[in-house]
């Protein structure tokens, strides 16, 4: 009997590119959602937000850029998903919180992490996984993809000790919550650069990640008062749009990366039209969604469910039983 062999050649870089984006359809309306923490239960609602979202909102932009579309044609450059997966997400997160309102008693009396310890160790389990998705996107395991992980990995660890001493100045004291978000806050920015720019590039990024996400994360939760209950625009979605903009000047071979097609002026602006259309489109059409969900199942659940805890409310169990 003949044995089926199957192994990275024959299975040919299209499969490994399917899988990815399979990876990514599953993650990314969990992170829409995730703005509407305790508002909004995680029934029928969610599951026919997800399906429509990955549907009209996601999978266009995914063509746009990496199915040969027409950004794809202009020369936008995104090479693991700074607009395609953190520019939608995070554009929709910030409809979503602004649709659902906030929760009771938001911002003056907000709740911290119940549990840093855990915060931290799914953050360290997000940041080796992030490796596999940067350096995946190359396809191939070659130097591409080696540079790719080192990159993200400098990012991500320079974000989190910006953002740290961001917090420390700010607010008189570190946290660990807030070195995981300045985690995340990297490995977002130098998602869609992390196939282009080279280690010093990598250094700039995950320091203006640290910054300019930081900065966002307290207009959005304390100037605007919503209620972005895990900083999902502000981390996610101006880290990829950051990102996507910075990949114009550090991907330039000047300053160690792989080199442009033209200018940083005019990849800038190529960049800033990828920004500005992706943005405009999932902010759009994710409040369609949400009208239409509203319509037919209405949005958020009531006072006495968000009293009570979704977790009571929704499954009729409790996390801790003290």
């Amino acid at each position: 009997m003949r044995r089926l062999r199957i192994s990275a050649a024959n299975l040919g870089p299209n499969r490994f590119h399917q899988a990815r984006t399979v990876s990514w359809l599953i993650s990314m309306p969990r992170l829409c959602s995730k703005s509407s923490t305790c508002r909004s239960e995680s029934g029928n609602r969610t599951y026919i937000f997800s399906v429509l979202w990955v549907i009209i909102v996601y999978s266009p932009v995914a063509h746009w850029v990496w199915g040969g579309g027409w950004l794809a044609e202009l020369g936008v450059m995104d090479f693991a998903g700074g607009l395609v997966v953190h520019t939608t997400a995070g554009v929709s997160a910030l409809v979503v919180a602004t649709m659902l309102g906030r929760r009771r008693g938001h911002p003056q009396h907000d709740r911290p992490a119940h549990n840093p310890g855990l915060t931290m160790a799914g953050t360290a389990m997000l940041w080796v996984g992030w490796f596999g998705f940067n350096a995946g996107s190359a396809l191939a395991a070659d130097a591409n993809a080696g540079m790719a992980l080192l990159v993200t990995h400098v990012a991500a660890a320079t974000a989190a000790l910006t953002w740290m001493f961001a917090q420390w100045f700010h607010h008189g004291k570190p946290t660990l919550v807030g070195i995981a978000t300045g985690t995340i806050a990297g490995l977002a920015t130098i998602t869609p650069a992390s196939g282009y720019v080279g280690p010093v590039g990598a250094l700039v990024i995950g320091f203006a990640a640290g910054v300019v996400c930081y900065v966002m994360a307290h207009i959005v939760q304390r100037v605007l008062k919503l209620d972005d209950s895990l900083d999902v625009f502000a981390v996610h979605g101006v880290g990829g749009m950051l990102g996507i903009l910075l990949t114009s000047f550090f991907a330039a071979t000047v300053l160690g990366g792989l080199g442009l097609d033209g200018s940083m002026g005019h990849q800038l602006w190529v960049q800033a039209v990828g920004v500005g259309a992706t943005a405009v489109w999932s902010g759009v059409l994710t409040w369609l969604i949400l009208l239409f969900v509203k319509v037919v199942l209405g949005l958020g659940v009531s006072e006495d469910e968000e009293a009570r805890g979704l977790d009571i409310s929704d499954h009729g169990e409790r996390g801790y039983d003290l």
